[in-house]
């Protein structure tokens, strides 16, 4: 089970949350151990029965407007109620202003309490999607994530196939650097992959014979972005005259990383090849099956009804070409193009 401590999700977010301590560091070893986050507007009113106490705890406008209309004595009641549980913290939007006695109660409770002057939908936004990462399953892939034309094509293959030196080219023609080398890969909600690049390496890039290269330096902060979600995945192969390999289109491969499939698509290359831009071919078409249109699927179909408007000479050809029945399915249409049948 994925954990978090205070310190850490303070620390990750204390600039762009632009958060302040309101009682110092209250054991900042308290744990966080689940993503979501909760607001307890019921719980202070005395309803604790489901009452999610081990998340972190959002106090807004309606929480401390509540408490506001109280009075002294009943504010303490509440607070008393809600913070005997084992909270790990508590953060106030909207820089709210939080009574002396609930920053006295939380500390005598050792649990930190922050204050941040983004709004509570904001910060439900933007603190639930680093929790999201952070308690995300993940995975690590040897290869290179590139932003193509606003899809995450994921290149991968053995090493010193020209993974680099494809997406370096891609950069070069104003496309988005991702992550280089090596992919971390998170499983978010709904079956969704997010790439991101190691904090070591930060859009660096090694490119053999040259060395390492600074990508954001060399190519402006354009050429990059942080994170990407992978929709398409690309297996560099080495060209083998033996292997058979997809000319039409119809039969789709996937890939599985942490339960989720992608299509993915296995691309021979060869001295002369121009791998870049049938990357960029590669991204576009994907971009057309998910607005609903397949082109092998579209271009099959108008091949089948053009032979089925022959109709008995031209299936009695086929017969006699290929010793089967002519049977009007995608697979046999793939076999009749590849040896050049019409």
């Amino acid at each position: 089970m994925h954990k978090l401590d205070v310190k850490t999700m303070y620390v990750d977010n204390v600039e762009h949350l632009d958060l302040e301590l309101l009682n110092g560091e209250q054991n900042f070893d308290n744990e966080i151990c689940e993503p979501d986050l909760h607001r307890p507007g019921l719980a202070l009113t005395g309803f604790i029965d489901v009452f999610t106490h081990k998340r972190v705890q959002i106090f807004g406008n309606t929480e401390m407007a509540y408490l506001a209309k109280l009075s002294i004595e009943k504010r303490k009641e509440a607070l008393e109620l809600v913070l005997e549980f084992e909270i790990p913290c508590i953060l106030v939007t909207e820089s709210n202003i939080v009574p002396q006695e609930m920053v006295d109660i939380a500390t005598k409770r050792k649990i930190t309490v922050m204050r941040t002057r983004f709004t509570t939908t904001q910060v439900l936004h933007l603190l639930g999607e680093y929790m999201d990462i952070t308690f995300a399953e993940t995975t690590t892939v040897h290869g290179s994530l590139v932003d193509v034309y606003g899809m995450g094509v994921l290149f991968t293959g053995r090493s010193s196939i020209g993974k680099s030196e494809i997406a370096l080219d891609l950069v070069e023609r104003g496309h988005r650097l991702v992550a280089d080398d090596v992919v971390n890969i998170f499983k978010l909600a709904g079956d969704v992959l997010l790439g991101r690049g190691s904090e070591l390496l930060q859009h660096h890039m090694e490119i053999r014979g040259l060395g390492i290269i600074d990508v954001k330096s060399l190519f402006g902060i354009n050429s990059i972005r942080v994170q990407k979600r992978i929709e398409v995945e690309v297996q560099l192969e080495q060209w083998d005259s033996s292997e058979e390999y997809e000319r039409i289109g119809l039969d789709e491969e996937f890939n599985t990383h942490i339960g989720v499939s992608i299509p993915v698509v296995r691309l021979p290359i060869f001295p002369g090849k121009n791998i870049t831009v049938i990357a960029e071919v590669i991204a576009l078409n994907q971009m057309l099956k998910v607005y609903g249109q397949n082109t092998a699927k579209l271009f099959s179909d108008r091949l089948i009804q053009k032979i089925q408007a022959k109709g008995e000479e031209a299936k009695q050809i086929i017969k006699d070409q290929t010793g089967d029945a002519f049977v009007p399915n995608a697979a046999r249409i793939q076999r009749y193009l590849r040896k050049d049948y019409e």
